[in-house]
C-alpha cells in the first residue's frame, strides 16, 4: 500500500494473531472505494457433523466437545439440550443449576482470556499480551488469577477445565458436594471484586468511532441473564419498520429454519444470515446480548455498566470489551448466588431413552448464540446433526466491520490501518476453529 492508496490499494493479513484458530484478511480499494473485503478462513474443515452420524445419541457431549477447548461447555451444554427435546426429558431444577454454575465458570475463564491476553495488548499497542506484561504485569496476573477462578469452577463440576469428563446426557455422572462447592466462594468472592477492577480499567481504553446497524439475536430466559437456555429474540433491523424488520420471539426448533446457512469461496467456514431479513447483518455475542438483556444483569453488574458509560444498548464492536467485562462481574456474581442455594441433584442425572425423533439445543456460548440439532432413530443412532456456531453468524457482520474500519482510514498510514482491521476481527473473539465445522465438496468438471 502506498501513498497512493485512496486510489488503489490491496491491504492484507495473511494470520491473524491473538484468536483461536487460523485465518487472514484483506481489503481492496480501487478509486478511493472499498471494492472487496474478506475474512479468508483457510483452516481446513473439522467434519464434526460428519463424526456424529451413526454415533449413539449418548456420545454428543464428549465428542462436540472437542470442537473448542476455550468453550467446551457450550458445546456440551447445546448437545445435551438437543439429546433431551428428541428423547422428551425435562431436567431438573438442580441440574439445571448445577449447568450453569458450569457455564459460568467458562465464561469466567474465556472471558478473562479476551480481555486480558488477546484484546487489551491492541488498545495499549502491544503484539502480544507477553509484551504487555513487560509494563502492565499486575493487569495481566490480575487476568489470569481472574481465569483460574473460572478453570476451578469448571474442574469442580465438570471434572477438569479443558473437555469436561462429568458431563452427561440427562445431567451429571457425579454432583459435587457442598462442602466441595463452598470451597470455591472465597476465591470467587477475590475475583469478582478483581472484575469490578477490570470494568472500571477497560471502560477507559480510548475506541475508534464505529457504530454498526446490526440485528441482534440472542437468547432471553425467563429470568436471569442468558447462559444455558432461553427463547431466541432479536432486535429488529435497525430502521426498518415493515413487519419483516421487527424483532422476532423463537422456539430453538424454529430458529433452525430461520438461519441459513451459505459457502463463500474465500472460507472454509459457512456464512450465516437469515431468512427473510433483507441484505441487513446480523450479530450474536455480547453485544447482542446486552442490548436485549441488559435489565436482566444483577444489581452489581448493571452498576458496573452505569459506572462504565454503557447505555442500554452498545453498538460500537470496540466498545465490545467493556460489554465482555460487565458479563465477566455478571458471571462472577451468579456464580456466588448459585452456590448459596446449592442442592446437590440426587440423583445427578435422570434416565434418558431413545426414540425416533428430531432435537434442538440452543445456549449462549461467550462468544454467542450456539445451535445444535440431531435426529435420532428409535434406538438412539444420531441419524443427521447440525451445529451453528457464533464465528459462522458473526463472519458477514466481521466483514461489515472491516469495511468499516478501512472506508474511515483511508488516510492513515499502513501500519495503522492493518493494526485498526486486525483489532476489528478480534473485537468479536472469533473462534476460527469451531467456524470451520463443515464443508461440502463439489467438483465441478467442464
Amino acid at each position: 500500500m502506498t501513498h497512493e492508496r485512496t486510489l488503489q490499494a490491496t491491504l492484507r493479513v495473511r494470520a491473524l494473531s491473538r484468536v483461536e484458530g487460523e485465518g487472514g484478511l484483506r481489503a481492496r480499494v480501487r478509486d478511493g472505494r472499498v471494492v472487496e473485503v474478506g475474512l479468508d478462513i483457510y483452516e481446513p474443515p473439522r467434519f464434526f457433523e460428519g463424526f456424529l452420524r451413526g454415533r449413539s445419541y449418548t456420545e454428543p457431549p464428549d465428542i462436540t466437545a472437542r470442537i473448542c477447548g476455550i468453550c467446551p461447555v457450550a458445546y456440551q451444554m447445546s448437545s445435551c439440550q438437543a439429546i433431551e427435546d428428541a428423547c422428551g426429558v425435562q431436567v431438573p431444577e438442580t441440574v439445571w443449576a448445577l449447568r450453569r454454575l458450569l457455564y459460568c465458570g467458562e465464561w469466567i475463564e474465556s472471558h478473562a482470556l479476551h480481555i486480558h491476553l488477546l484484546h487489551a495488548p491492541d488498545f495499549l499497542r502491544y503484539d502480544s499480551a507477553i509484551a504487555m506484561a513487560a509494563d502492565h504485569r499486575a493487569e495481566v496476573e490480575r487476568g489470569l488469577a481472574i481465569k483460574k477462578a473460572g478453570n476451578d469452577l469448571m474442574t469442580l463440576v465438570g471434572g477438569r477445565a479443558v473437555h469436561p469428563v462429568n458431563v452427561r446426557v440427562g445431567g451429571f455422572h457425579r454432583a459435587p458436594t457442598l462442602a466441595e462447592v463452598r470451597e470455591h466462594v472465597e476465591p470467587l468472592h477475590r475475583a469478582r471484586d478483581a472484575a469490578l477492577e477490570v470494568v472500571q480499567w477497560v471502560a477507559g481504553l480510548e475506541f475508534p468511532d464505529l457504530d454498526q446497524p446490526f440485528e441482534y439475536v440472542a437468547l432471553r430466559p425467563a429470568t436471569g441473564y442468558p447462559l444455558e437456555r432461553g427463547r431466541v429474540v432479536s432486535s429488529g433491523v435497525p430502521g426498518r419498520t415493515d413487519s419483516a424488520g421487527a424483532g422476532f420471539d423463537l422456539d430453538a426448533r424454529d430458529y433452525d429454519h430461520v438461519v441459513a446457512e451459505d459457502h463463500v469461496q474465500h472460507s472454509t467456514a459457512l456464512h450465516a444470515h437469515l431468512r427473510g431479513r433483507g441484505p441487513g447483518k446480523y450479530a450474536v455475542g455480547p453485544l447482542a446480548r446486552y442490548a436485549l438483556n441488559a435489565d436482566r444483569l444483577s444489581p452489581l453488574a448493571a452498576e458496573a455498566a452505569r459506572a462504565a458509560g454503557l447505555g442500554a444498548v452498545c453498538r460500537n464492536p470496540f466498545r465490545s470489551i467493556v460489554v465482555r467485562a460487565v458479563e465477566l462481574v455478571y458471571a462472577l456474581d451468579e456464580a456466588l448466588r448459585i452456590i448459596d442455594g446449592y442442592e446437590p441433584p440426587d440423583p445427578p442425572a435422570v434416565e434418558v431413552r431413545p426414540r425416533a425423533a428430531v432435537g434442538f439445543g440452543v445456549t449462549e456460548a461467550p462468544r454467542g448464540l450456539l445451535l445444535h440439532r440431531y435426529r435420532l432413530a428409535s434406538d438412539g443412532t444420531l441419524l443427521d446433526a447440525r451445529i451453528v456456531p457464533p464465528t459462522s453468524q458473526n463472519q458477514a457482520a466481521i466483514e461489515d466491520d472491516i469495511r468499516g474500519v478501512v472506508v474511515d482510514g483511508l488516510d492513515l498510514p499502513l501500519a495503522e490501518l492493518t493494526h485498526r482491521c486486525e483489532q476489528a476481527v478480534r473485537n468479536w473473539d472469533p473462534c476460527i476453529s469451531c467456524a470451520t465445522h463443515f464443508l461440502d465438496v463439489r467438483v465441478e468438471r467442464e
